[in-house]
């Protein structure tokens, strides 16, 4: 118990539970990201409390929030109206302190590293060679890039580092994708921090520091469980960036939930092409997972945005904008289906869609061949999404056939990317700067390139171009820079100007969030 509203899954329960059988895996996703909002975790919320009306033996598996966002632009990351995960303030806040521990983990590490080349450097690093970076989990664009090391001899040497968000960290996703603790313990092992004068990795095991990252590490491994608004079970677990990372919840959360009850439903980060491609080729291929059907939330006002309406005409009734928009979701769909997933659409209806919209997207859905439903979770909870968790039902228990990934890991980085360009992002191909060029000769020199594609890209479009909305074409996928997370057993693929260390807009929600003189909190949502 951590209070009275939260607590940690000890890891010995999966020894009780080892010969039960594993119930079905449910995938939520959604459409390409808009400042109007999708929807998706409170669709998740929302579906689990229905199934939980229904009676269905079900588990919600989320990620762990972000300070950053919450105190940035994004505010909450725990539902809201009538499908919320609660203790929502705690959720938003420090949880269990398993963000912290990550920090901790991962900036004890660069410690580590600096301390082995200011007593002397046996292992021959290359000062400009180091590539271990310290994190924090707020947004402060001032730590991008940093000199450090100054002052002189006693304060250790000078050379170029920064911060990246904690979420970023190749520590948190390793956290989200070890089963075990001793699966914790060789990957963490595996970590490049630097490369050395002759070109060759320098690992975390080589500093002899993996056993007390470990010991930071030992409580965040294990699942944290909730409720829903609604009273039904929640995991929240660990919490990788969708757009820099593999965006998913916890490998442990996730296999617990599918010993624990009979469907289990969890959401993959941003869209489709981001969260959910990750999530198939990434988490399933490495966790041994199956989904039996993608849920994708999409919303007339989301969909409006990309059929080229401002996001300060949203609430306007605009059929036709609707339909320019859905090309964004027949894309997604059409992506879905090439991993043999089923897919059902969710619809996220607000207040302020019309019928005249709603039907405009239903009939564009009906033409797709693909099972659709509208969603009203927020505002009714669990009751509003009856008629959703009953079609997801039918189409997990009516599946034919077994996913797929899309590519083999073993083939080469350059063929690994030209095929997520060209199905998912629908590029017309790649063009790699010189110094993925080099990294690329690199990791092929050191037998590191056998690994999933993880692509570090703009939410906002399905292009590497955030401006590029709806389903964009003609276009050619730009790839500046490699980096490997080796004990994540990924290669993250940068392209445009993705970030590892969000800034703040001009009104941060910061400014809002407050509390009262009773303890109440408000303004965090």
């Amino acid at each position: 118990p951590y209070g009275q509203y939260k607590a940690k899954i000890r890891l010995g329960i999966f020894d009780r539970l080892k010969d039960r059988p594993d119930g079905k895996l449910i995938l939520v996703t959604a459409m390409t990201a808009t400042r109007a909002g999708e929807g998706k975790t409170v669709t998740s919320i929302g579906l689990a409390q229905a199934l939980g009306q229904m009676g269905v033996s079900h588990m919600l598996c989320l990620r762990e929030p972000s300070l950053g966002p919450t105190f940035g632009i994004k505010g909450g990351g725990a539902g809201g109206g009538y499908a919320q995960v609660l203790p929502m303030e705690d959720i938003n806040m420090h949880f269990t302190g398993d963000l912290h521990a990550v920090a901790t983990a991962h900036n004890l590490l660069a410690a580590v590293v600096d301390n082995h080349i200011f007593h002397g450097n046996q292992l021959h690093i290359q000062e400009n060679g180091i590539v271990w970076r310290r994190v924090i989990d707020l947004c402060d664009r001032q730590l991008r890039e940093c000199n450090i090391g100054l002052g002189g001899k006693s304060n250790g040497f000078p050379h170029n580092s920064g911060f990246d968000i904690t979420a970023a960290s190749e520590v948190m996703a390793i956290l989200a994708l070890s089963s075990s603790l001793s699966e914790l313990r060789q990957r963490l092992k595996k970590i490049i921090v630097a490369w050395d004068q002759w070109g060759q990795p320098v690992m975390a095991d080589d500093l002899n520091c993996v056993g007390a990252m470990c010991v930071l590490l030992k409580d965040a491994l294990m699942p944290n469980l909730v409720q829903t608004y609604e009273g039904t079970p929640v995991l929240i677990h660990c919490g990788p960036f969708g757009n820099i990372a593999h965006g998913c919840n916890s490998v442990m959360a996730t296999k617990l939930g599918l010993k624990l009850t009979d469907y289990v439903i969890t959401e993959a980060g941003f869209a489709a092409d981001l969260g959910a491609e990750k999530f198939l080729n990434i988490k399933c291929r490495q966790a041994g997972l199956e989904p039996a059907v993608a849920v994708l939330v999409v919303s007339c006002r989301a969909l409006k945005m990309h059929g080229g309406v401002s996001v300060d005409h949203i609430q306007s009734e605009d059929a036709q904008a609707v339909a320019r928009g859905c090309e964004n979701l027949r894309v997604h769909v059409e992506n879905m289906e090439k991993f043999n997933v089923p897919v059902v659409v969710a619809i996220n209806r607000f207040s302020y869609d019309t019928e005249k919209e709603l039907n405009t997207l239903r009939e564009y859905c009906d033409r797709l061949g693909v099972n659709n439903e509208v969603s009203e979770v927020a505002a009714h909870g669990g009751k509003g999404g009856l008629a959703l968790a009953d079609t997801v039902l039918k189409t997990v228990n009516n599946r034919v056939g077994q996913f797929r990934p899309l590519y083999d890991a073993n083939q080469s980085i350059k063929q690994k990317i030209e095929i997520l360009a060209r199905d998912i992002y629908r590029a017309d191909g790649v063009d790699y700067k010189e110094a993925a060029e080099q990294m690329i000769t690199r990791l092929e020199a050191n037998n590191l390139d056998k690994l999933p594609i993880c692509v570090a890209k703009t939410q906002l479009s399905i292009s590497d171009d955030p401006k590029r909305l709806g389903a964009p074409t003609g276009y050619r996928l730009t790839v500046n820079n490699l980096k490997t997370s080796n004990g994540a057993e990924f290669i993250v693929i940068i392209t445009g100007k993705i970030l590892l260390m969000p800034g703040m807009p001009s009104v941060p929600s910061v400014e809002k969030i407050d509390i009262d003189d009773d303890g109440h909190i408000y303004n965090l949502f």
